[in-house]
């Protein structure tokens, strides 16, 4: 007996990894097939709500895995690319297409598991081309769900002679929320409701368990899915920890109402199944495809009262970095050239503000360690690439039409400008993975060494806000003042150099430090470089 247990987990443990293994080359095969243009997806087409749904269905499907839709879903609205209302769309939509995994199960295609795998290999291991191969990832991952599968069947099949899981079967028939409740939990520790889906329709299959026992199970594999999401907005804004909550309360809502007519929703089944002549996994990828469309339906019409709901649940103010241009309207190209270089102007203000604050937050992560700050200095150096691309493609398009020579000299200038801002994005980006390295690493920088850094920061961020108000207001004294301090930089990072070598020399930091510490002072000391080019274009105006 005690071999009979040992195939039995290993059957369906192995079976396990193969399929959620098969479930992850199939996504990201698809996804690199279709093209990594999956936030443009949700960012291009959530203007309404029901544009959101069918949005968060395409992403679901292309990626194989709800929870992967809502997790970017809640970075894009921790980004402000999108806001609560159609962030709740696209939740909807990815809980309807999750459904299609367990419609590909519920096709037979076990048996031929084994050469679909084989054909996926071939593509990826005797072809160069990345679209080729990105397919043939996409085909084993298909192959691999179905070997996982036809494992974890035969590992589970011995289970319906087993005196406790047959009490534990007649129990969940019984008691509906015991059903959900298992089907939470496991969804919980495997981090997929497909594969706990998939294990599902495995025992339905195998007669272990009974459509009564099954669906409140259902309904719990797509409560404890949301705890992806809830995972992936910790440490987030107010408004992405709403987003994720928003997923649970959506499935939560919708487990209890389809208990309540658990009786109505299982003689619908049935009758699918009597109809279209199911086989038992069909049957159950029906069920799950019929619940998920039906909660949307009945939730869809609420989805203000849910924003709110979140809202007064999460209480906070929410800062999110806004990666949309504001002020870049076509319009004011067609009407007038001076008219529109204000509105990029404006634009390119509203991005050396971001890029200040950028800066601050890197501060603050190498002072605190804190992950929100390097979260947030990253989301801002996002925004900053964003606000890049977005100013000067609007700046090209106005450089189309007929520009006047002041009007020239001074497009040349907002276009350097732009140029200079994204770069000191850059270079923050590189000293937060520095300070990364030195909390990975656990390098220690001497007290002297921190409150050194400390104070260059201080000074490389008033000089980068001197230079956008300076740019803002065109303000002559103010460029200048800005050549000082950066003069100040340049003097200062020499200064910190020799200090920290006479550190070494006397054996007060190790090399690693130095390297850390050397690094931070450069990359700040080329910020004060992008500063006084943005004050030069001031002066030359």
């Amino acid at each position: 007996m005690a071999m009979d247990v040992q195939t039995i987990l290993f059957e369906f443990f192995g079976g396990l990894g193969i399929f959620l293994l098969g479930i992850k080359y199939m996504g990201e095969g698809l996804q690199k097939t279709a093209g990594d243009r999956l936030r443009d997806i949700l960012d291009k087409t959530t203007s309404n709500p029901i544009l959101g749904v069918i949005a968060g269905m395409v992403v679901t499907v292309l990626i194989q895995s709800s929870s992967g839709t809502t997790v970017l879903t809640v970075g894009l609205v921790n980004a402000g690319f999108m806001t609560l209302r159609q962030a709740i769309g696209v939740i909807m939509g990815a809980n309807i297409g999750t459904t299609v995994t367990a419609f590909i199960i519920g096709i037979e295609l076990g048996d031929y598991a084994l050469p679909i795998i084989a054909v996926g290999c071939f593509l990826i291991f005797f072809f160069t081309n990345q679209k080729v191969t990105a397919i043939g990832q996409a085909i084993f991952g298909f192959g691999a769900l179905f070997f996982g599968l036809t494992l974890m069947s035969n590992g589970m099949a011995p289970l319906s002679d087993l005196d406790w899981f047959h009490q534990l079967t007649l129990d969940m028939s019984s008691n509906r929320f015991l059903g959900l409740l298992v089907g939470t939990m496991f969804t919980v520790i495997v981090q997929s409701s497909s594969a706990t889906i998939g294990i599902l329709q495995g025992l339905f299959a195998e007669g272990a368990i009974d459509l009564h026992a099954a669906l409140p199970v259902l309904f719990g594999d797509n409560v404890g899915t949301t705890i992806t999401a809830i995972l992936a907005s910790l440490g987030a804004s107010v408004a992405a920890r709403r987003a994720a909550f928003t997923h649970v309360i959506f499935n939560l809502i919708g487990a209890s109402l389809f208990l309540v007519f658990l009786g109505v929703f299982t003689k619908l089944v049935v009758l699918l199944q009597d109809q279209f002549h199911l086989n038992p996994e069909m049957t159950l990828a029906f069920a799950h495809g019929s619940f998920n469309i039906a909660n949307t339906l009945i939730q869809f019409p609420f989805i203000a009262l849910l924003a709110w709901l979140v809202t007064k649940l999460i209480p906070g103010e929410d800062i999110t970095v806004e990666y949309k241009p504001q002020h870049l309207d076509p319009i004011f190209i067609q009407q007038s050239s001076t008219l529109a270089l204000d509105q990029a102007k404006a634009e390119i203000i509203r991005m050396g503000e971001y890029a200040s604050m950028g800066l601050e937050a890197t501060n603050s992560y190498l002072v605190t360690q804190r992950k929100k700050h390097s979260e947030l200095a990253m989301q801002v150096e996002g925004a900053l690439n964003n606000l890049d691309q977005k100013i000067t493609d609007y700046l090209v398009n106005i450089s189309a039409g007929s520009l006047s020579e002041i009007e020239s000299a001074r497009h040349t200038a907002l276009m350097d400008s732009v140029r200079d801002i994204e770069r000191i994005g850059d270079h923050f980006e590189n000293i937060i993975e520095l300070i990364d390295y030195k909390i990975a690493n656990k390098v220690d920088l001497t007290e002297q060494a921190q409150a050194e850094l400390n104070h260059m920061f201080a000074l490389t961020i008033a000089t980068v806000k001197q230079a956008i108000d300076a740019l803002d207001q065109i303000d002559r004294d103010k460029a200048y003042d800005v050549i000082r301090k950066e003069s100040e930089i340049d003097q200062m990072e020499r200064t910190l150099r020799k200090r920290h070598i006479v550190r070494m020399n006397k054996g007060q930091c190790t090399g690693s430090a130095g390297i850390v510490f050397v690094d931070i002072i450069s990359n700040l000391e080329r910020i004060g470089d992008h500063a006084v080019n943005i004050a030069e274009e001031v002066l030359g105006d």
